[in-house]
């Protein structure tokens, strides 16, 4: 991370700390706004945002954060995919410029490489960037996981790589497992399903319906139900028109009168011809109409009252059909085309389990011995760490303490005890001194010695497991002296082969730096507001004596001030 920078945070109105490689060590005055700058952190790293922690007055606060990532890498194609970008620096480095605001009403945004996204995106980012190191961190490293996690970490890439393929193992058996559960616990309800099919399939195969046959019997129906009146109605309409049966005048014949006395004159006027001719093509007209009429008087039934009875039966199948299997007779019929395949599932059921039943046996087979072999690779790595750890301790004042790593399996019979990373549990035990038991870190480490431990933990996995930045927020607390030293010490050692950013009120911590940091805090009477300075010089030796006896200018606190720093120089 090469820059953070802050606006309305807490009582930081706005400041920008230059971070850079190697160790940063971060102090200030009690309540100068230490503890904003790893708020700041948070915020860029996807923590849920406090609207209480935004500058009083201010409309929203605002954190943007710059980092120096390779590319191509996983970092950059994470960007890439949420919609950002990177700006190239050249020799396989970008530069990844990361943002989120938080307004007083509690509404939040990120953007990532230029372009808004869901804040999960900087939790993403920030696992591959960034691990952070405060109390409630220590707190999370009592927890059997976090201590798995850490010993996991430390066994490095072989390790992992065994785990990613329990874990195929273990997530196919697993979903093999539970669909066959599921099969086997609706297995009578799927054969009553295939049974009421088969039921359903054979009566429409009994009564075979077309497609549209319901809408063309409707039809039909109408027709037969109204046989009597149309036949009527067809008969009258035709003896208007042409008379077969009667002496009356007829329409036809009117027409053709008609035309006759106006052709009979026409040759006295040539206006009349187009007049004769309509009259003409109206007798057509009317002559084909009552030849339309007799044809289809012609086509109308005789017994029109048993082809009804008939039609009416099926339309009843049809309907009975459509009342089971509709709503429509298109679905009674696509339950006819679909329903072959659909027994074809049903009845595949019992081959289906037969063949789930052997995977998931032979899957379970595979997952308990690839999990004795996790078990045993963690045995290993697990003394590793232990004694790595415990010679740490020693240079950190505790030369009589050592750290336990304890890996047990659950049992084996059981298949709840396996988990998608085996089935071990892990515990970091510390003895203190020679002669007592070990205990788990949460009753067996005060508060100055967990700092210590946790530190050690790191610094060993750093050398296996690398971070591109450490962040550690009172790491010193609970002690002072010549432990403060040797955390000093081993801060400095980590930041040589990663970044690492320390919130510290120990002079011996800080001396270790090779980029001091204070954050300042001013007031205008009213409203107090803090900033961030970077200390070289006499003005660092001043901050050094400030945290070592309170007195930015007391002589004999210069002169502890100024060997601690030439002591930590040397040491480096």
């Amino acid at each position: 991370m090469d820059e953070i920078s802050i606006r309305d945070l807490g009582v930081i109105a706005d400041a920008a700390l230059p971070l850079g490689p190697g160790f940063t060590a971060i102090t200030g005055e009690t309540g100068a706004g230490k503890t904003m700058v790893v708020s700041a952190l948070g915020l860029l790293l996807g923590e849920r945002a406090d609207t209480g922690a935004v500058r009083l007055g201010s409309p929203q606060a605002w954190v943007e954060g710059r980092w120096r990532v390779e590319e191509p890498g996983e970092v950059v194609e994470r960007v890439r995919d949420a919609g950002g970008d990177v700006d190239p620096l050249g020799d396989g480095a970008a530069e990844l410029v990361l943002s989120r605001s938080v307004s007083a009403e509690g509404r939040s945004r990120a953007v990532v490489g230029g372009r808004s996204a869901p804040v999960s995106v900087l939790t993403e980012l920030g696992e591959q960037l960034v691990v952070v190191h405060g109390q409630s961190d220590q707190l999370r490293l009592r927890s059997a996981v976090a201590q798995r996690e850490a010993l996991d970490r430390f066994a490095g890439p072989e390790l992992a790589a065994a785990i990613d393929s329990y874990a195929q193992v273990f997530h196919r058996w697993r979903d093999n497992a539970t669909e066959l559960d599921e099969l086997l616990a609706d297995r009578d309800r799927r054969a009553r399903e295939a049974d009421d099919l088969r039921v359903a399939m054979a009566e429409i195969e009994t009564v075979a319906p077309q497609p549209g046959e319901d809408e063309e019997l409707a039809e039909r129906a109408e027709r037969l139900t109204n046989l009597e009146e149309l036949r009527l109605a067809a008969s009258g309409a035709r003896e208007l028109l042409s008379a077969e049966e009667s002496e009356e005048p007829d329409v036809v014949g009117l027409l053709e009168a008609a035309r006759r006395q106006v052709e009979r004159v026409a040759p006295h006027d040539a206006e009349l011809a187009p007049t004769v001719e309509a009259v003409a093509n109206l007798s057509y007209l009317a002559s084909d109409i009552a030849a339309q009429l007799s044809t289809y008087l012609a086509t109308l039934d005789t017994d029109g009252s048993r082809e009804l009875e008939a039609v009416q039966e099926r339309r009843a199948e049809l309907s009975t059909l459509v009342r089971k299997y509709g709503p429509t007779l298109d679905d009674v019929i696509s339950t006819l085309e679909t329903g072959s395949l659909r027994l074809l599932e049903l009845d595949g059921d019992a081959d289906r389990i037969q063949e789930l039943t052997a995977e998931v046996e032979a899957d379970r087979a595979l997952v308990v011995e690839l999990a004795a072999d996790l078990s045993e690779r963690r045995r290993a790595a697990a003394e590793r760490l232990a004694a790595a750890v415990s010679e740490e301790l020693s240079a950190l004042a505790m030369p009589d303490a050592r750290v336990v790593v304890e890996v047990t399996q659950r049992d084996e019979a059981d298949p709840q005890s396996y988990t998608a990373s085996g089935r071990d549990q892990v515990a970091i035990l510390l003895r203190p001194h020679p002669g007592a038991e070990p205990r788990p870190l949460g009753k067996g480490a005060s508060g100055g010695e967990l700092s210590r431990v946790m530190l050690a933990i790191e610094v060993v996995i750093a050398a296996t497991d690398p971070v591109p930045t450490f962040i550690f927020d009172e790491v010193d607390a609970g002690v002072g002296g010549a432990s403060a030293i040797e955390i000093g010490r081993r801060l400095a050692r980590l930041a040589e082969s990663a970044q690492v950013i320390v919130v510290t009120h120990l002079a011996q911590v800080a001396a270790f730096a090779n980029n001091h940091l204070t954050v300042v805090k001013g007031s205008d009477g009213a409203v107090t507001a803090s900033s961030v300075r970077r200390l070289d010089g006499d003005e660092r030796i001043a901050e050094m004596a400030r945290l070592l006896s309170g007195l930015p200018d007391s002589e004999s606190g210069l002169a502890h001030a100024r060997e601690l720093v030439d002591m930590a120089a040397t040491a480096r």
